[in-house]
């Protein structure tokens, strides 16, 4: 029985190595993981550069900022020498 049982293993265990993806599947496989890489990658390099010329456009809106906050100092400035 023993016999048996070992040679159905051995035979189940071959026959699951045949069942598995043939050469062209895997491949076919390897090309479409390949292709989402390549996808993701472009949709992380477009979310990179927009986040940059958000940050830049933050940073102009701040610079403008802070100069007209420094402007309405100065002006208090003078309003206060002048009286």
């Amino acid at each position: 029985m023993k016999k048996f049982l070992t040679m159905f293993m051995v035979a189940a265990m071959f026959g699951l190595v045949a069942c598995g993806p043939t050469e062209e599947e895997k491949a076919a496989a390897e090309a479409e993981a390949a292709a989402m890489v390549e996808e993701m990658m472009g949709g992380l390099e477009e979310a990179i550069e927009e986040s940059e010329e958000v940050a830049e456009e933050v940073v102009e809106e701040a610079a403008v900022e802070g100069e007209e906050a420094a402007e309405e100092v100065v002006e208090e400035v003078v309003e206060e020498a002048a009286h």
